[in-house]
C-alpha cells in the first residue's frame, strides 16, 4: 500500500508569454475539491476579465481522484496539459489553474498546448517539492486497568498522540501511517481496546 507522496509545499505562481497572450499559472497544494473550489472562485473573481480559466487536479496518495478543464479552450488543448505536467512530476494533492489573457492573435492548437505546459511547468519549477506520508487518525478507549499494555504497544509502534484523557475510562486519539494502521488497529483491539474513527 502507497502511503508516501509528492506535492508542493506552498502556492507558487508561472507564467508564458506570446504573441501578447499571457498565460498565469497558479499551483496550490490541495487535500479536498472544497478547497480547489475556494481557489477557483477566488481566482474567477480575481482575473475576472480573463478569457479562460483552465485547470487540472489531482487528490489521493495516488492521485487517484483527477480531473481536467478546459474551460472554453479547443478540447484537450489545455486542461489535459496541465495535468500532464502534474504526472510528469508525480504530484499529487495539488492543483493548478492557468488563466488566460488573449492578446489578439490566435495561437492554433500546437500554440495552446505549448502555452499551457509551460505555464504550468514554470509554477511547478517555481514551487517547493515535498514528499508527505498518508496518515490514518482513529481514537482508542479503554479501561484505566489496561493503561500498562497499552502504553507498550504505543511505545513500541510509535503512533502520534494527538489527545489523551485518563480517567476510569481512559481515550486517546493517535495518528500513523496509512500502511501501519490496520497493524496497528489488531495489536489494540486483541487486548480490548475499543477503537472508532
Amino acid at each position: 500500500m502507497v502511503d508516501k507522496y509528492f506535492t508542493i509545499s506552498s502556492p507558487s505562481e508561472g507564467l508564458y508569454k506570446e504573441k501578447g497572450s499571457r498565460f498565469i499559472a497558479f499551483a496550490y497544494p490541495v487535500c479536498s475539491e472544497g478547497e480547489i473550489k475556494q481557489y477557483f472562485n477566488e481566482l474567477k473573481k480575481k482575473y475576472y476579465d480573463a478569457r479562460h480559466h483552465c485547470y487540472a487536479y489531482r487528490l489521493g496518495t495516488t492521485g487517484e481522484q483527477w480531473r481536467a478543464v478546459d474551460d472554453g479552450e479547443p478540447s484537450g488543448s489545455a486542461g489535459k496539459l496541465i495535468l500532464g505536467q502534474l504526472l510528469s512530476n508525480n504530484l499529487t494533492n495539488i492543483v493548478v489553474f492557468v488563466v488566460r489573457y488573449f492578446g489578439g492573435i490566435k495561437l492554433g492548437i500546437p500554440g495552446l498546448i505549448n502555452a499551457y505546459r509551460s505555464a504550468t511547468a514554470d509554477a511547478i519549477l517555481n514551487a517547493e517539492i515535498v514528499e508527505k506520508e498518508d496518515k490514518d487518525s482513529f481514537s482508542i478507549e479503554f479501561n484505566y486497568p489496561a493503561m500498562n499494555d497499552v502504553m507498550k504497544i504505543i511505545k513500541d509502534e510509535q503512533p502520534e498522540i494527538i489527545k489523551q484523557e485518563f480517567d476510569t475510562v481512559c481515550h486517546i486519539k493517535l495518528r500513523i501511517r496509512r500502511n501501519m494502521s490496520e497493524m496497528l488497529k489488531n495489536r489494540f483491539s486483541k487486548i480490548g481496546t475499543q477503537i472508532s474513527d
